[in-house]
């Protein structure tokens, strides 16, 4: 009996032993795959004071990832009915080479007031960091409409959701397994009509939503405004009528 328990027990130690050292082995490969599928961070945020802004995006992947020049970044925007983002403007910045972003809505009415507007969609095609090797940034300016005016409240908020972040690689990287939830098609490249299938990526956000408060104006001010506006109109017409009469020259 002794002998028996004996034998029993040495080959529990000897198993013991056995599935340690399988662990052991297993536990770069693990490691690997942890930091491997470590998280992808978004973080945007508002620059400048006023009815004028700058939204700038950055993105950073959790590891260092080799061979991240082959692979291009997209992020889809929504922008809510507070805001505008103006395509004139977008031109321009893009003939600069200080953002690529383009406008995707159409029939889009940048003097429309925010209860007349509708939700907009911008494509911004971010742009690797120079300062860090794993980093991409996006650079986008936005404006805010007017609102109606309010009867107690003379502020509004305004809630900007996080984007949709789309990656494309040219070769294929295992990595993207970790993060890729779904294929969206989209343009390549900002000035390409070829469509590709992009990567919709899970990432972590720093902040859940982004919120502005604007200020509006107060319905018990409304016949102090217009008569003052009313006043400073008549005022300014006389002066010019006066100033034409005195100064013009008229022929017959």
């Amino acid at each position: 009996m002794a002998a028996g328990a004996l034998a029993w027990l040495l080959l529990w130690a000897a198993g013991l032993v056995g599935r340690l050292a399988a662990d052991l082995s297993d536990a770069p490969f693990h490691s690997g795959i942890r930091a491997t599928c470590s998280e992808i961070i978004l973080r945007q945020e508002f620059l400048k004071d006023g009815f004028h802004r700058d939204l700038v995006i950055k993105v950073k992947f959790g590891e260092s990832i080799e061979d991240l020049q082959t692979c291009r970044l997209l992020i889809r925007h929504y922008i809510p009915t507070g805001l505008f983002v103006d395509p004139y403007e977008l031109a321009s910045l893009r003939e600069r080479n200080v953002t690529q972003a383009v406008m995707v809505s159409e029939n889009f009415n940048i003097e429309a007031p925010n209860y007349l507007s509708k939700e907009s969609e911008v494509l911004i095609y971010a742009r690797q960091d120079a300062q860090c090797i794993d980093c991409f940034q996006a650079f986008l300016p936005v404006h805010y409409r007017y609102h109606r005016p309010h009867r107690k409240d003379g502020d509004t908020l305004i809630v900007v959701n996080n984007p949709e972040l789309l990656m494309y690689c040219d070769q294929e990287f295992p990595v993207l397994k970790c993060w890729a939830q779904s294929k969206v098609a989209a343009p390549c490249a900002l000035k390409s009509e070829e469509i590709c299938q992009w990567n919709s990526m899970q990432y972590k956000s720093i902040l859940k939503n982004l919120t502005l408060q604007v200020p509006v104006g107060l319905t018990i001010h409304t016949t102090l405004v217009c008569s003052v506006t009313l006043l400073i109109t008549i005022l300014c017409s006389t002066l010019i009528l006066l100033a034409v009469f005195k100064y013009g020259h008229f022929s017959l």
